[in-house]
């Protein structure tokens, strides 16, 4: 029974497994250590603000048998040319992003080299090969292990923490003040749990995960499995605010710009404060938290390009996938190789396409599912189309705010 429970889990641990990474690893920990518990309201706010978008990704595919994707088109060929240039602007920088991450955490952990670009290259390889080899379904089962680890190891360190901790814990919520303080809030607020266009992946997941079983559309199976992988999400968000709170929170440290420096830092905080029996648990936390993400974006993006660009020409390409997954590959190696220095100004480029189209993704999947092509029993009910419409109007709200401190 329970291995029966655990089979029919996939797109929504895959979302969880795409989501929780920088946003929780780097971002909660950091609001922990900045701001102690006084950013909860913020995590909280923000997961159900998006909540409604995010599920109507798996909702419409499985109600429909076609991807939101398809549904774009639907709602005019312009929409589906904009999805693809917005993606293929931000997908390398992103990957790079992840992928330097993960190969920091994996220089401290496994040493061999310390070297960030020539762990990002091995992380690649291995993730492009898993993806070749395996394909969804190992996907799909590699999802399932890396989440139970990762919750398990961050719920022993979280506990350790709580344990270990001999200063006053307060709850009360903070509003930030100044430049530097509300720059990051709005950081925060952006990535957590996931840009919107992750919901795109979710109805492609979705879509595969039905191929896979070979068994007809569950609409209300499709979203339960979300619910377990986004709830993971804001669990796992509340752990990382926890341990950075508790670690380190009036710590006095300042985190290094350095994929590896920062690492090194992350991990030293907490095993100089949880004990150094507690090494594995951290490390295992961390670089599973960056793996899942660096492999399920690795495989997410190419299968949104490729269904895009079948879309857009009208035609089906056999081995289109393949194309775009080397092609990301080599693109994430290429910029990790020779515009390192550039980074930042790339990163802060895809931060701002993902903050300015969100409420573009919200809008879209608010009128497909509300929409004719959705069946009527599928279309958001009365209290979940309020929440869209007060999501809608909060995301709007926070674009222009962004726009005005940048």
């Amino acid at each position: 029974m329970n291995s029966n429970w655990l089979k029919k889990l996939g797109p929504g641990l895959l979302f969880a497994g795409a989501a929780i990474g920088v946003s929780h690893l780097v971002q909660s920990t950091r609001a922990g250590a900045d701001f102690g518990f006084g950013l909860i309201w913020a995590l909280v706010v923000i997961h159900f603000v998006k909540y409604p978008f995010f599920q109507f990704g798996p909702r419409y595919a499985t109600a429909t048998g076609e991807s939101l994707l398809d549904g774009y088109k639907k709602l005019g060929k312009p929409v589906l040319i904009a999805y693809f240039v917005v993606t293929f602007a931000t997908m390398f920088t992103i990957q790079a992003a992840v992928t330097i991450v993960t190969a920091g955490l994996a220089a401290n952990l496994f040493g061999i080299t310390t070297n960030p670009v020539i762990w990002s290259i091995i992380i690649t390889l291995i993730c492009f090969l898993l993806l070749i080899i395996g394909k969804y379904k190992l996907l799909d089962n590699l999802m399932k292990l890396i989440i139970i680890t990762l919750t398990l190891s961050t719920i022993i360190a979280v506990l350790v923490a709580v344990f270990k901790n001999q200063n006053p814990i307060s709850f009360a919520q903070i509003i930030p003040k100044g430049t530097v303080k509300v720059g990051f809030l709005i950081a925060f607020l952006g990535w957590m749990p996931a840009p919107l266009d992750v919901s795109i992946w979710q109805s492609l997941w979705a879509i595969e995960k039905q191929k896979e079983t070979g068994a007809s559309f569950n609409t209300k199976q499709s979203i339960f499995d979300f619910n377990i992988g986004f709830f993971t999400t804001l669990f796992l968000g509340l752990c990382f605010v926890a341990l950075g709170a508790l670690v380190m929170f009036n710590s006095g440290e300042t985190f290094s710009g350095s994929a590896v420096a920062f690492s090194q830092q992350l991990i030293s905080l907490y095993t100089n404060n949880l004990g150094e029996n507690m090494y594995i648990f951290i490390g295992v936390a961390a670089f599973t938290t960056m793996f899942s993400t660096t492999i399920t974006t690795l495989d997410a993006s190419p299968r949104a390009m490729t269904k895009t660009v079948d879309l857009l020409t009208k035609k089906s390409y056999k081995k289109t996938y393949w194309l775009w997954l080397s092609f990301l590959a080599i693109g994430t190696i290429l910029i990790l190789l020779f515009f390192m220095s550039e980074m930042g100004t790339l990163i802060k480029i895809a931060t701002i396409l993902s903050f300015l189209t969100a409420p573009f993704f919200a809008i879209l999947n608010f009128i497909l599912i509300s929409s004719k092509h959705t069946p009527k029993k599928w279309r958001p009910s009365l209290g979940l189309k309020i929440l869209s419409w007060v999501s809608i109007l909060f995301l709007i709200g926070f674009s222009i705010w962004y726009l005005s401190v940048l």
